[in-house]
């Protein structure tokens, strides 16, 4: 995806974040994020917003504090996030294409990796306040989804940080079947090593095996938004087929939350 696409996806689910937390009110629980309720979510993520928008506006070369979370609630909360939101969309949108700043994983550029970051940053949290509504989630276009599968297993899941940890190597394997895509996610009890492969109309290596033959452990295939959305845990494992093992499948699940 360009960077246009990214500021301009970013745009739009900030504002579909905002509609459905004003919908479902500030008290209302998040089922995916056990423990929260939308007042949470919405001083979360707008706080990251800021954030993130401070790298760009003032270039920061090391990494710099978040400002900390509002005592805000009600409509002075939902108008915090809508400013904020739109003040990181205005920011990466004037800011120029050799942008110099921190950046916590490989990217193109650090107007690409906060460009990208915040919109599948947004996106899943869009997804969060959706979920308290109860009704059908605003769709993510396979593109899209599986980009944001490339940031989580090759960049969040590649970094020394990542608890997907095996003492036993086991080896996952993610199939998009609305894409060429395709993820090898080796486990051991070092970082997970992921490499994508290009696999047209989405050919099956059977039961058991990759693309190229190679025997892996489990299997999780889908459409490209359920295994972003599963990845994520947002969705259950059920939203997705799995062929093989199933615990190391759970692995991921128990093990793959990214935390603030």
């Amino acid at each position: 995806m360009e960077i246009t696409e990214h500021i301009a996806s970013l745009s739009e689910e900030g504002r579909l974040l905002a509609a459905a937390a004003e919908q479902a009110g500030p008290g209302a629980s998040v089922p995916t994020c056990p423990g929260w309720q939308i007042r949470h979510l919405l001083r979360h993520t707008g706080m990251v917003h800021r954030w993130a928008a401070g790298f760009v506006t003032e270039g920061y070369t090391t990494p710099h504090p978040d400002g900390g979370e509002p005592d805000l609630d009600g409509d002075e909360l939902l108008n915090w996030f809508r400013t904020g939101h739109r003040h990181l969309v205005r920011s990466l949108e004037a800011a120029p294409a050799d942008l110099e700043c921190w950046t916590f994983m490989p990217a193109p550029s650090p107007l690409a990796f906060w460009s990208r970051r915040q919109l599948n940053e947004t996106t899943v949290h869009r997804v969060d306040a959706e979920s308290a509504l109860g009704g059908p989630l605003t769709t993510v276009g396979a593109d899209r989804a599986a980009d944001g599968i490339d940031e989580l297993l090759t960049g969040f899941h590649g970094r020394p940080k990542s608890r997907v940890r095996s003492s036993v190597p086991r080896t996952l394997r993610v199939r998009a079947v609305d894409t060429d895509a395709v993820w090898t996610v080796r486990i051991s009890d070092a970082p997970p090593q992921t490499v994508r492969m290009t696999v047209p109309g989405g050919a099956d290596g059977g039961p058991g095996t990759e693309g190229d033959g190679e025997r892996v452990d489990c299997e999780l295939s889908g459409t490209a938004e359920g295994l972003y959305l599963t990845l994520w845990n947002r969705l259950p494992l059920a939203a997705v087929t799995l062929r093989g093992d199933r615990s190391v499948a759970r692995l991921w699940t128990d093990n793959s939350a990214v935390t603030w």
